[in-house]
């Protein structure tokens, strides 16, 4: 992705929103939305009539997603730690949330609820207090969010939803925007969630006024796969992840020069009988896309670890043995009963994940992204002057004389 373009291309409205707050924001959605909606936060009315006309089925599935999606994250909140470091001196590391977090819900070609489900929990269980979500006013609606993303915020006890997108929903987390009704959108101290270049872009050149989980680019997936693999498998997986965009990469990376023949006839075979066909022809078709043919595991390994795919699914023989040896995906699926769909929704984990070769230094969004470190240092003036000499000769060695003096100052002084 050319994020630099985009950058510039969304600065006027970065700067706007900046300025003229609201009023700003309701351009914005009427110039690139197409639809200008009767107030920017959703009232709670709208929100409680999507979960009541929401399909049974669907609320059904939703409750599933979270349910297991509050199991693993449940298990990923740190405990805080006190290290006695010396007698008299400890150091405790705190784990405590951000005040107040930005959830961005992507509209466009396809409809996410599963993205509240996979912003909101992790934050809820970090003990967020003051969560918002923003999600893309769609004009077949009324100028609300899409319904199922409404329904999946009141799942979940969400009241504060916002109806704008793009890169000036960005800026309005940032800045914060005073609304008609004398109410307030108070900035955000981190944003989290996928959007397309401009929402990339937004977060980019906001970073510092506000923390980011990452700078999300199209989705892709990876298979390594030897001839042990069913290639109907291996071609629906690829196909699932094409359809989300014409720029979603699929990248097959097998040992078996016969599998990656079957594989392509089954994508061909499979893609007509599907409802996006053109959209996932021009993905899989395009230069992201790709069979990769390798000499064996070993190589194959080595591509993948080089491409750090946002999915990796691996169909292999031994292939949880396998998986254990990647260093760079997002999320591994590992066999043929867990391809990327499910953990999409209902495998517990987390869908939102490093993309264009961050997972090799990031990690998907968690408990952890909401999190921050703080070290409390205690000690006490015995343990202070055991270790005064060595503070003074690291603050001389530095030419910082004055560091050097907040130690011994203290030392002239009765305990």
């Amino acid at each position: 992705m050319d994020l630099a373009d985009a950058g510039t291309i969304i600065q006027p409205t970065l700067d706007d929103v900046r300025e003229r707050g609201a009023a700003a924001v309701l351009d914005a959605c009427e110039k690139f939305d197409g639809v200008r909606p009767d107030s920017l936060r959703v009232p709670a009315a709208v929100i409680a009539d999507a979960l009541e006309r929401l399909d049974p089925a669907v609320r059904a599935a939703l409750e599933v997603a979270i349910e297991r999606a509050r199991k693993v994250h449940a298990d990923q909140r740190r405990v805080d730690v006190i290290t006695e470091v010396v007698p008299g001196g400890s150091v405790t590391e705190r784990w405590l949330p951000v005040a107040r977090v930005g959830l961005y819900v992507p509209g466009g070609r396809a409809v996410y609820p599963s993205s509240v489900v996979m912003n909101v929990v992790p934050a809820q269980e970090a003990g967020v207090e003051s969560l918002v979500v923003v999600s893309p006013p769609q004009r077949d609606f009324g100028g609300w969010p899409h319904p199922t993303v409404l329904a999946a915020c009141a799942l979940l006890g969400v009241e504060e939803v916002y109806a704008v997108g793009g890169a000036q929903a960005v800026a309005m987390l940032a800045y914060g925007v005073e609304l008609d009704d004398s109410a307030r959108c108070e900035p955000v101290d981190l944003v989290t969630g996928p959007g397309n270049i401009y929402v990339t872009a937004a977060k980019r050149a906001l970073q510092g006024i506000i923390g980011i989980d990452s700078e999300a680019g199209p989705t892709e997936v990876a298979i390594l796969a030897d001839d042990s693999a069913d290639p109907r498998y291996v071609a629906a997986d690829l196909i699932s992840q094409a359809e989300h965009d014409v720029i979603a990469a699929a990248v097959l990376v097998t040992t078996s020069e016969q599998l990656a023949h079957d594989v392509i006839d089954e994508v061909r075979a499979q893609v007509a009988d599907t409802k996006h066909t053109e959209r996932i022809t021009e993905a899989l078709t395009g230069i992201q896309s790709a069979v990769i043919v390798v000499r064996d595991i070993e190589q194959g390994l080595q591509v993948v670890d080089a491409y750090a795919a946002e999915h990796l699914e691996i169909h292999t023989r031994e292939a949880r043995d396998v998986a254990m040896r990647v260093r760079n995906a997002g999320a591994i699926f590992v066999g043929p009963w867990a391809p990327v769909s499910l953990g999409d929704y209902c495998a517990g984990s987390n869908h939102v994940l490093p993309t264009m070769g961050a997972a090799r230094h990031s990690s998907g969004l968690s408990v952890q992204s909401f999190l921050r470190g703080i070290h409390v240092i205690d000690y006490d003036h015995t343990a202070l002057a055991d270790v005064a000499e060595h503070v003074v000769a690291l603050a001389q060695a530095e030419d910082l004389p004055g560091h050097g003096d907040a130690i011994t100052v203290r030392l002239r002084e009765p305990k």
